[in-house]
């Protein structure tokens, strides 16, 4: 298991990885979990969890970076097991009280055929346990206890309620936001919405951050994100991509 620690001591663990990823961030209050991975992940997300926590340290907090069934399968067990409430956007909290978020567009040709695909099977392929989130976030939530330096900021285009945590401006952990499973590209095989993910990644980029952990794949760093975003420009152009 990696771990990566910021210059005033939180660490972050990457504590699942394969299919999907998750992160355990370490402060000096208490462990902050982040994502889950699927249901068949559970044992050793548990198990790395206990090996990876800060001394003294329990669960005091689940953030999901957004509730496709890779991310959240495992929430409402680790919830219950852990007696930790759950951060998430308020954007998708009706999908977890049906336990079912639809597959996003894909931005290929083949991907596209995937989601169609996926969302006709449904929740019995692609479900989980519905659960209640504890904490809803709108646009930024900054963390007092635990986890002094953490601010979860939203980052949609993947999903509508796309979320990412920045740990003291240095790690930002990032969900879907971007994947790190290809040589060249950091662009998502599936989104909802292109364009907002790009604005996402602009986001991003405000921060300081040098280092970004993906849902899926390995960790990315601040001139990969950079060049994804300035090639984006150039497709898109300038004007396309401004906030509104």
């Amino acid at each position: 298991m990696k771990t990566w620690t910021t210059s005033s001591g939180l660490s972050v663990s990457s504590i699942l990885s394969g299919r999907s990823n998750a992160y355990l961030i370490g402060t000096r209050t208490g462990n902050i979990l982040v994502d889950t991975g699927e249901s068949g992940a559970y044992r050793r997300l548990s198990r790395n969890i206990n090996g990876s926590a800060a001394p003294g340290g329990s669960l005091q907090l689940l953030i999901l970076t957004h509730t496709h069934y890779d991310h959240c399968q495992n929430a409402a067990r680790i919830k219950q097991q852990e007696n930790c409430p759950i951060l998430m956007s308020r954007r998708e909290a009706k999908y977890v009280q049906k336990g079912y978020t639809p597959l996003p567009r894909g931005t290929s040709l083949i991907s596209h055929m995937l989601t169609l695909l996926g969302n006709q099977i449904g929740p019995p392929q692609f479900g989980y346990k519905p659960f209640a989130p504890d904490i809803l976030m709108e646009e930024e939530y900054t963390l007092e206890e635990p986890g002094p330096g953490v601010r979860v900021i939203s980052t949609p285009g993947h999903t509508i309620g796309s979320i990412s945590v920045i740990v003291n401006e240095e790690i930002a952990i990032v969900g879907d936001a971007m994947f790190g499973i290809f040589r060249n590209s950091i662009y998502p095989p599936f989104a909802d919405d292109r364009r907002e993910m790009i604005r996402s990644w602009y986001k991003l980029l405000q921060t300081r951050c040098e280092l970004f952990l993906p849902g899926h794949g390995r960790p990315i760093g601040r001139e990969g994100v950079d060049r994804q975003y300035q090639k984006s420009l150039r497709k898109y152009g300038q004007a396309a991509l401004e906030f509104s």
